[in-house]
């Protein structure tokens, strides 16, 4: 049995195999049309345009039912490691509501392309970024509380050293932004797709861009943290029958039962 099929593990391997390739596929297929730059174009850059942008939305929309996926696995893996412990099931909680936004955030920037409405695509950024951070911050804190017994003090500084690489990417991204999108540098550079390495702004663009990719690949390295831990757990279906027929109600299969009980046939 291969690495990936120990367990539940190929739940975030899918997820960081699944949402690398959509960036790298729709990154290649606008560089292919020249529809972008390049030089790192902005992730969302190489989504707006068809036909990349419909690769682009079609596969991040997976990407979000996979990511909500991985982080309810996570919160019952947790809740059941911790049962009698109300502050990690508190933050187990929390963790599981801001994941989730942070996954609507994600459908957010795959249906709602840059160029077209602005303020809903960063509106879904600051979903999947900001939110998705504060996920991050609080899956970091419960691997320090359910740590040496239930975690390896390793994983909690791997999972810390990628939430401060996020940040720092955040913060490079934000100031480089604001920068960028100030005025000094002209207007609608939102619906610029092609910069100049000669032309005024172009250093806090690439600054912008660069940091975009990696928060975005920080993102990505953080779900990795989580095969380990995936491993150990193991999915079972159980069916409980309410009726010997499908048209039978679930009434007088139980009023069945309970005279079979009485009559000692079962």
């Amino acid at each position: 049995m291969w690495w990936f099929q120990q367990g539940l593990s190929f739940l975030p391997v899918a997820l960081v195999v699944w949402s690398a390739a959509s960036f790298v596929f729709s990154y290649i297929t606008a560089i292919v049309l020249h529809h972008v730059d390049p030089l790192v174009p902005y992730i969302s850059d190489t989504g707006t345009i068809p036909p990349e942008r419909c690769l682009f939305g079609i596969m991040l929309n997976v990407s979000t039912f996979l990511g909500m996926a991985t982080m309810y696995v996570r919160y019952k893996q947790v809740s059941a490691l911790s049962p009698e412990k109300p502050q990690i099931l508190r933050l187990n909680r929390l963790g599981l509501t801001l994941g989730w936004m942070s996954c609507f955030g994600l459908c957010i920037i795959a249906n709602f392309q840059k160029c077209i409405l602005y303020y809903i695509h960063v509106l879904g950024a600051c979903l999947t970024f900001g939110v998705g951070s504060i996920y991050m911050l609080v899956q970091t804190v419960l691997s320090y509380l359910m740590q040496p017994e239930l975690h390896s003090k390793d994983i909690f500084w791997a999972r810390l050293a990628v939430f401060l690489w996020s940040c720092s990417s955040i913060l490079s991204m934000f100031v480089s932004s604001v920068v960028l999108y100030s005025g000094l540098y002209g207007q609608n550079l939102v619906q610029k797709l092609h910069w100049d390495p000669q032309e005024r702004g172009y250093t806090p663009h690439i600054i912008s861009t660069v940091s975009e990719w990696s928060l975005a690949f920080s993102f990505l390295s953080f779900f990795l943290t989580y095969i380990r831990d995936f491993q150990k757990i193991s999915l079972r279906a159980m069916v409980s029958l309410q009726g010997q027929t499908l048209h039978e109600n679930p009434q007088s299969f139980r009023a069945e039962e309970e005279a079979l009980l009485i009559a000692g046939s079962i």
